[in-house]
């Protein structure tokens, strides 16, 4: 079996997204979620999480019929001849109300932690793996499209329904994630749920392909474990995103701008002896730039 996580290890991710909506606001007609005094996008954890547990149940087949679940997804129960959406306390009932099965069996409970609804109470495990919101490097702008539909509103129309809909035409969006070690011991978060985590990230990113989403694309993953309980912190924050002579506003694919990664790659130097090792993979086309000169890869060995 593999072992529980023992090291702290800190995450940075970047996509890109292009002429679609990263992440609807049910509140505000499902407008990108907006930053109006920096003009730029924000994407919650929740969504990026959601990706990473569809992916592990689509593609990897985590669906319960082979000893491995995702907790969190939509499942369904019968009465009479209606179907209906369980709630939180009928999933719990799926395991017998036992959380140590859950554990075993729910990959996202051990990652993601989460609120376990039990007929009499309700067990909280707080997950190892946090992101905190994701923001895009560059300034956007929301923009609006009209359509129609195929159908008219209602019998005896004459015209089909009109829809609005409100995308952002680039953004590089990056998220910070933490993986605590203390926590793990916990949920019980091992090794191989970690391979799963980064792949997730990547491949249910690049997975989504729902018609708001179709145009993700993963650009870089930096994954660092430490050699004792410690993070730098704010890798997202140590990024800047160069575009030359060209406004920021107008890019429109990778090809326009380089990451400037000096100040990310100066604190990693500073902190060298608490780092145990550097996992690093990016999209072929991101241009990243230390001290003005292009590199192809950052790696604990260089420095």
């Amino acid at each position: 079996m593999s072992q529980i996580i023992n090291k702290r290890s800190e995450i940075l991710f970047l996509y890109d997204i292009e002429n679609a909506n990263p992440n609807g606001d049910p509140i505000n007609e499902n407008r990108p979620r907006f930053d109006t005094e920096s003009s730029t996008v924000l994407v919650t954890d929740v969504r990026l999480k959601r990706s990473i547990r569809d992916y592990w149940y689509e593609y990897k087949g985590f669906n319960g019929k082979n000893g491995t679940d995702v907790f969190v997804r939509e499942t369904k129960y019968s009465e009479g001849d209606k179907e209906y959406i369980k709630d939180g306390k009928r999933r719990a009932k799926d395991f017998n109300e036992q959380v140590d099965e859950i554990l075993k069996t729910c990959v996202d409970i051990r990652v993601f932690g989460g609120v376990i609804p039990l007929s009499n109470a309700s067990i909280t495990r707080i997950g190892p793996v946090q992101f905190q919101m994701g923001r895009s490097l560059n300034k956007t702008e929301i923009i609006e499209e009209q359509g129609t539909g195929a159908f008219a509103a209602s019998s005896g129309k004459t015209q089909s329904t009109f829809r609005t809909e409100y995308k952002v035409p680039y953004a590089v969006i990056g998220f910070n994630g933490i993986i605590n070690e203390k926590s793990a011991q916990y949920s019980l978060m091992t090794n191989d749920d970690k391979e799963l985590l980064k792949e997730g990230i990547w491949e249910g990113t690049k997975a989504l392909i729902s018609r708001s989403k179709f145009g993700q694309t993963p650009l870089m993953l930096l994954v660092i474990d430490y050699n004792e309980p410690f993070y730098i912190g704010s890798l997202r924050q140590r990024l800047k995103l160069e575009t030359g002579e060209m406004n920021e506003m107008q890019v429109r694919n990778v090809n326009d701008y380089r990451i400037d990664v000096t100040e990310l790659l100066n604190e990693l130097k500073a902190n060298k002896e608490k780092i145990d090792s550097i996992e690093f993979r990016a999209d072929s086309r991101l241009q990243l730039v230390y001290n003005g000169q292009l590199i192809s890869k950052i790696s604990k060995d260089e420095l």
